[in-house]
């Protein structure tokens, strides 16, 4: 079957395969949390499929993203779903394999937990999924100026964060010999 001769529902399924994994992704790095991201990614299907016929024509990623930002930010004021206890230590067997990409990936929900909930956003939308200034704007509804102020006052306390944690000294326990094992 070729693109033109697809239904409407077929498109969406598309899409669906399509944007899934990047939306996942998007929501994870704004929430920390899986389980609070799958849930924002399925309503964000949701909503896209139910105005399909009105996006599928224009950017329907740019509308599922805005979804998924907006209920966010609906649910961050409504429940205030954020957690607000510190994150638990990374267990040890977590370093076995693959050890780097998962101490990384802590590292950075970590950091990205210490931002305002509009800090992360703008972070996450402009430097971890790639959006543009105006692209972020547009989806946040805030001018190009509160983008660029809030972006780099985000990306100063990150640095300053993954600093402080590169020099802060191995927690009790974490630190292993190169003879253990």
């Amino acid at each position: 079957m070729t693109p033109a001769t697809l239904t409407p529902d077929e498109e969406f399924a598309a899409f669906m395969v399509e944007a899934s994994p990047r939306l996942a992704h998007t929501a994870w790095l704004l929430t920390g949390d899986e389980h609070l991201a799958e849930e924002l990614v399925q309503e964000a299907l949701t909503r896209t499929f139910l105005a399909w016929n009105k996006v599928r024509t224009r950017d329907p990623h740019a509308y599922a993203r805005r979804v998924l930002v907006g209920r966010r930010t609906n649910d961050r004021v409504k429940r205030d779903r954020e957690p607000s206890y510190a994150l638990p230590a990374l267990p040890d067997d977590a370093t076995e394999g693959g050890e780097r990409a998962v101490i990384e990936r802590d590292r950075l929900v970590r950091a990205l937990a210490t931002l305002t909930p509009r800090q992360r956003r703008i972070v996450v939308l402009r430097h971890l999924v790639g959006l543009s200034e105006q692209e972020v704007a547009h989806d946040l509804g805030v001018s190009l100026g509160t983008i660029k102020s809030t972006a780099s006052r985000g990306l100063a306390q990150l640095r300053q964060v993954l600093e402080s944690a590169d020099d802060a000294p191995p927690q009790p326990g974490t630190e292993r010999s190169g003879t253990e094992r």
